[in-house]
């Protein structure tokens, strides 16, 4: 593969749809391990996404020959866009700030994905009065499905294309 930056976007999304593919394979499956390809093929989709996003903050600071960070956080951080600022990577820091994007959400998600494993909560059970009832306030966990993941996948590509058109040298 050659060895520009562009391939590497290329690539994660490729492979974030294939795992989309693998995942909506596993959920047709009866198999006693069915849950676990699930988990698995839902978390292979996710890590590329999260992947492709970087790579396209790459491309970017590539093309506008910004020092490389290791982190996507340094790229998608507003206040780090202060000294160089670009339309881009100043569009994606703001939808990754927003809790209700397509990009703030896959960013919320992928975080999870690194958090060690916690009991879930209890519901109380029901009080001996049938007009009150206890609820849990805890943090719930947003419910991933291949669509939501196939169209944030559709979302970045959109956007992917559009910086891309803009990038490219007359």
């Amino acid at each position: 593969m050659a060895r520009e930056r562009y391939t590497r976007t290329n690539q994660k999304l490729y492979f974030a749809a294939l795992a989309l593919e693998s995942w909506r394979a596993a959920n047709l499956l009866s198999a006693v391990n069915a849950s676990g390809r699930d988990q698995a093929e839902r978390e292979a989709a996710l890590f590329h996404l999260h992947g492709a996003v970087l790579a396209l903050c790459h491309e970017i600071a590539g093309y506008y020959r910004m020092p490389e960070a290791g982190q996507i956080e340094a790229f998608l951080d507003a206040a780090r866009l202060t000294d160089k600022p670009n339309p881009e990577l100043s569009e994606l820091a703001e939808l990754a700030g927003r809790q209700n994007s397509w990009l703030g959400q896959l960013l919320r998600a992928h975080a999870l994905l690194l958090q060690p494993p916690r009991e879930t909560a209890k519901v109380e059970p029901a009080t001996s009065s049938s007009l009150i009832t206890a609820i849990n306030l805890g943090e719930e966990e947003a419910t991933l499905t291949p669509e939501l993941l196939d169209m944030w996948r559709s979302e970045l590509k959109t956007l992917v294309l559009r910086f891309r058109e803009g990038l490219s040298e007359n």
